[in-house]
């Protein structure tokens, strides 16, 4: 209210954000005419190889800082530990989000899954299928992965690549890979992050050698 934002997107992540998510945020904020966006950040129990809230937390704020319009996004915690369990999760994040005031949650393929278990957009389905129409306050807006196109020369979401789009043409870098690469003081590829972001991640990991 502060800022003057009606309409804001909410996006959830338990990682720094990497230019996929930065784009993701941006494409719904678009789409829906919002005028602000929170980027809200799980603060509960982690798995083995999470990144701390603290070095998150400042990687998301370098992102904040120097790649959106000063006053339209801001971050905020909430102390959850993932559940993994798909569509009734997302339906949870959805209240929660409702809760704080936003009127739009990203939801993206396998929100909230965990391996094969669940069908990769059956966080999306639930609120159509299952969600009484009315229910909610908060509506979805339906991601698919994003990733950088090097035919497109930006980062799109995968289902709106053009025809003939192959997997070699976009940048995909494993959690593994990227580990190994910040660890071994390695910049990652700027199609996937953000120099000052992964500035701040390489620090870390080379501060758990």
């Amino acid at each position: 209210a502060k800022n003057g934002c009606n309409k804001v997107v909410a996006f959830q992540t338990r990682n720094p954000m990497h230019r996929a998510h930065e784009e993701l945020v941006r494409i719904a904020m678009d789409r829906e005419n919002a005028d602000g966006a929170v980027i809200h950040m799980l603060l509960g129990k982690l798995k083995p190889g999470d990144i701390p809230a603290d070095v998150r937390s400042e990687a998301i704020q370098v992102l904040i800082d120097n790649y959106f319009v000063k006053n339209t996004v801001l971050q905020a915690g909430y102390p959850l530990d993932m559940r993994y369990a798909g569509p009734r999760e997302a339906l949870l994040h959805a209240l929660f989000r409702q809760n704080y005031g936003c009127s739009h949650l990203i939801v993206g393929r396998d929100h909230a899954g965990v391996g094969d278990y669940y069908g990769p957009f059956d966080a999306q389905a639930i609120f159509h299928d299952e969600v009484p129409a009315g229910a909610l306050e908060i509506n979805i807006f339906e991601a698919d992965h994003t990733a950088f196109s090097k035919v497109v020369g930006d980062v799109i979401m995968m289902r709106e690549a053009p025809e003939g789009h192959k997997k070699e043409d976009f940048v995909f870098l494993s959690g593994t890979k990227v580990r190994a690469m910040l660890s071994a003081g390695e910049a990652l590829p700027t199609e996937f992050a953000r120099p000052e972001v992964a500035k701040i991640l390489m620090g870390f990991y080379q501060s758990q050698k």
